[in-house]
């Protein structure tokens, strides 16, 4: 028999191997699908719900698991992608380390509703089972009495769905923040301004041969080259410089004077706590947070006059775009009516947000409420800047009492919040009636990920991916304020405050375990 012959004897033959099997398997199906239904008919009532329950909850727990890493904010060419990065060097066996791509907030996918809203599967918001004050209790209450924590130790956890609150412990208690006072600042400044607001760093006209650099307060306008590759770009001098000497051509003109404005704000530059690696002197013009280094987040040596230094670079750029800057810039007050020759735009306040939370930088956070101030017509400085911040959170109804803001970065020890109003901005951002503040949210941190969560809960898989926290740190100060999804899917805000601690390792960790123990929670 020739080859052909034999291979479509062979082919024929599997063919009807094939049919064989498949109608075999379809019988054992159908037998196997007969006897689920005799079983699931003859099964209780009661043991049916805790059967479909049980679907249910495992379905969160993996949907849960994949968006409370993909919802975090973006910036350094997004945040996500350094969590993808950094889940790739693990060694894959936690799933909860892995997460799918995803786009910047503000346009990402509304994740918040849907954690805090419908589980798939079952009917209703917050559909999957509340925990209880008592099963709460029972799990957090032993841990806030950790030896690690200070004499004053606070505590306030809610349900989002429920918009209530299921554990407290001295929630009322005003004490020190530090850094989670910027949740206040955030939830202040986007409610006054929006997500989607600017901040503008200006070149005028204001004479024939006059110009002037007119700062709007842009912490993150940047001198250096941009990055390859980033999918977000802030405002950068180079392109103002661009933009300027183009203009400037266009009228023949190619020598100028150069003056800078930094108007905008007012009151001391300096921070209460002095000249710090921390924070720049806080003005309307600088570049790069006024590091004198190629950092751009954490400490670093700062410049003592950044508006200046952001002007005589703007005069080197110029010169080398054939433009002739005559002479030292000097500060100058820009007239109401000038002619605006070029600007650049801040990246929107959706993302100045969440590198702010991310990262806890105390620079934005200043510059943000002092933008709050300018739009609550207050002086743009430290005293109208708090004032500015305390009256957006008054028109949002958030509970203020004891509440003091010195500053909007948590700096200043005389800042003062309640563990309830910790949980309360968390809970009113994680909300769907608020779009505008999910930044809040997607800007926490997330546990062992990234910001100043990722050398954190290593240890403990409970919270590792789970926890998304804004931290806290002073000497004798530790907080933790941020979002959970328990054991069964319920989206929950916390807060955890403690004040005089001699252990700063010891009480950080007692934090942590109490948001773990949070996240394993099926408290019922």
């Amino acid at each position: 028999m020739p080859e052909t012959g034999k291979w479509q004897v062979r082919w024929q033959s599997a063919e009807r191997s094939a049919r064989a099997a498949t109608r075999a398997a379809v019988r054992w199906a159908q037998t196997a699908i007969d006897a689920t239904r005799q079983t699931w008919q003859a099964t209780p009532r009661q043991t049916q719900q805790t059967w479909r329950l049980t679907a249910v909850s495992a379905a969160t727990g993996l949907a849960v698991a994949i968006v409370a890493v993909a919802a975090s904010g973006p910036w350094d060419s997004g945040q996500r992608t350094a969590e993808r990065a950094e889940a790739a060097e693990m060694d894959g066996a936690s799933g909860e380390h892995h997460a799918p791509e995803a786009r910047p907030a503000p346009s990402a996918p509304p994740v918040l509703p849907a954690l805090g809203g419908r589980v798939p599967g079952a009917a209703g918001r917050g559909a999957a089972p509340a925990p209880t004050d008592a099963g709460l209790a029972d799990a957090l209450a032993p841990l806030l009495k950790d030896p690690a924590l200070g004499p004053l130790r606070t505590a306030s956890v809610l349900d989002v769905a429920a918009g209530r609150e299921v554990f407290g412990d001295g929630q009322g208690k005003a004490a020190t923040p530090a850094s989670t006072v910027k949740l206040a600042t955030a939830v202040a400044v986007l409610s006054a301004l929006g997500p989607d607001h600017r901040i503008d760093t200006t070149v005028v006209l204001t004479g024939k041969n006059r110009l002037v650099l007119v700062g709007g307060g842009d912490p993150t306008l940047t001198a250096r080259a941009p990055r390859h590759g980033a999918e977000e770009q802030p405002a950068n001098l180079r392109t103002l410089a661009d933009a300027t000497a183009r203009a400037l051509k266009k009228r023949h003109l190619t020598k100028i004077s150069l003056g800078y404005d930094t108007a905008a704000y007012s009151g001391p530059a300096e921070h209460p706590i002095g000249p710090n690696e921390n924070i720049a002197p806080v003005t309307a013009l600088m570049t790069d947070e006024g590091r004198l280094d190629d950092s751009e987040h954490g400490t670093a040596p700062r410049d003592a006059d950044p508006a200046h230094t952001a002007a005589r670079t703007f005069a080197d750029l110029l010169h080398e775009r054939g433009i002739t800057v005559d002479g030292d810039p000097e500060s100058a007050k820009a007239p109401k009516k000038t002619t605006r020759i070029a600007a650049v735009h801040s990246l929107p306040l959706s993302a100045l947000v969440e590198r702010m939370l991310t990262y806890s930088d105390n620079d934005i956070a200043e510059a943000l409420a002092r933008q709050t101030a300018l739009a609550s017509r207050q002086p743009a400085s430290f005293a109208g800047a708090g004032k500015a911040v305390r009256t957006a959170l008054q028109r949002e109804h958030l509970p203020l009492s004891g509440a003091v803001f010195e500053d909007g970065s948590g700096l200043d020890r005389d800042d003062k919040v309640t563990a309830g109003l910790l949980s309360r901005l968390l809970l009113h951002a994680s909300s769907p009636d608020h779009p505008a503040l999910r930044p809040v949210v997607t800007g926490l941190p997330v546990a062992a990920f990234t910001g100043t969560l990722s050398n954190r809960y290593r240890g403990q898989s409970a919270g590792a991916g789970a926890v998304r926290a804004k931290t806290g740190t002073l000497t004798g100060v530790n907080t933790l304020a941020g979002t959970v999804v328990d054991a069964d899917g319920r989206l929950l805000t916390f807060s955890f405050m403690t004040t005089g601690t001699t252990d700063p390792q010891g009480a950080q960790n007692a934090l942590d375990k109490l948001a773990s123990a949070v996240a394993n929670c099926g408290c019922r």
